[in-house]
């Protein structure tokens, strides 16, 4: 089905030297009958601004810098109903905004997320860009227990609830799974629908870097899961010091054996397993709390739209 202005939608597209495909990417949104675009600029070089402006669409000036920072600002601004968020770099298609948009209107979703891999062009990802963006994944169910296909996309559809809901803090590249986590935390409703993923214009320079901003994500699901999944967060630690404790043990067991006695050793053994055991169980505990506060906040929820 097609939803064009029955609805109070805002597209969305964040963009920095873009002006290979801002243009084509406007025009084609228009032509899917969404005239309300908004351009948010994180000063580009380029004649990006003044081209969207050409072509009907809303510029703002991003304050700051990242992409992340760029979203936040927006979403401080943007009061529709709707909000599609796209990359400007041409990457995706304007009329997949059709199956982005249906679960929102439909009350089925109030986030909702274009998975890129369930139809991507030749080309579109690199082997490292596959491998990354599927241990991320994994890490992210593990870490949050909601199993996704594409958490890194940046084809997406939102409820004004939603944004508004938001508490962000990651200004680059994180942003996309930071917004994933915060609609987890809060139980907001999360659908996948397919999309076609396009390769990149061969004159518009991707911004990211697969190592460092992919660290950088992965870093940031896991320190955002200690208020979530304190179990997961603080297990790791613990498992990592019981481990090493078992190292640890199982040298000076060994030297102890051939009649040597390593009491420094012995002593930092007893200190690794006991630290291990105590984040493992503080994790134990703080999973209990988050629990409770989970089930305490959707009671809440429910009593609220009942009334």
């Amino acid at each position: 089905m097609n939803y064009k202005l029955n609805f109070d939608v805002c597209v969305l597209l964040p963009t920095l030297n873009e002006e290979a495909t801002i243009g084509k990417l406007i025009q084609e949104f228009k032509e899917e009958g969404f005239n309300n675009i908004v351009v948010i600029d994180g000063n580009s070089t380029d004649r990006t601004r003044e081209i969207a402006l050409s072509e009907g669409s809303e510029v703002i000036l991003q304050e700051g810098k990242g992409k992340g920072q760029a979203l936040q600002q927006a979403f401080q601004i943007i009061d529709n109903e709707y909000i599609i968020m796209a990359d400007g770099d041409g990457t995706y298609l304007p009329s997949d905004i059709h199956n982005i948009l249906s679960p929102l209107v439909e009350d089925e979703a109030d986030h909702v997320i274009g998975n890129r891999f369930a139809d991507y062009e030749k080309g579109a990802f690199t082997k490292l860009n596959l491998i990354g963006n599927r241990l991320i994944n994994w890490l992210f169910g593990l870490a949050y227990g909601e199993w996704l296909s594409d958490i890194l996309s940046g084809y997406r559809g939102f409820t004004k609830e939603a944004i508004k809901s938001f508490d962000l803090n990651k200004t680059g590249f994180e942003i996309e799974s930071e917004i994933t986590i915060e609609s987890v935390k809060k139980d907001f409703r999360i659908v996948e629908v397919p999309i076609t993923y396009l390769s990149r214009d061969s004159s518009a320079a991707t911004k990211l870097n697969p190592l460092r901003d992919g660290f950088k994500i992965g870093a940031t699901i896991y320190k955002l899961a200690k208020v979530h999944n304190p179990m997961f967060y603080f297990g790791i630690i613990g498992s990592i010091f019981l481990f090493c404790g078992v190292i640890a043990g199982f040298f000076v067991i060994t030297e102890w054996l051939r009649g040597v006695t390593r009491e420094l050793m012995t002593i930092l053994t007893a200190i690794l397993i006991l630290s291990g055991f105590q984040f493992l169980i503080f994790g134990f505990i703080s999973d209990l709390i988050v629990s409770l506060h989970k089930d305490t906040v959707r009671s809440v929820r429910k009593m609220i739209k009942e009334k």
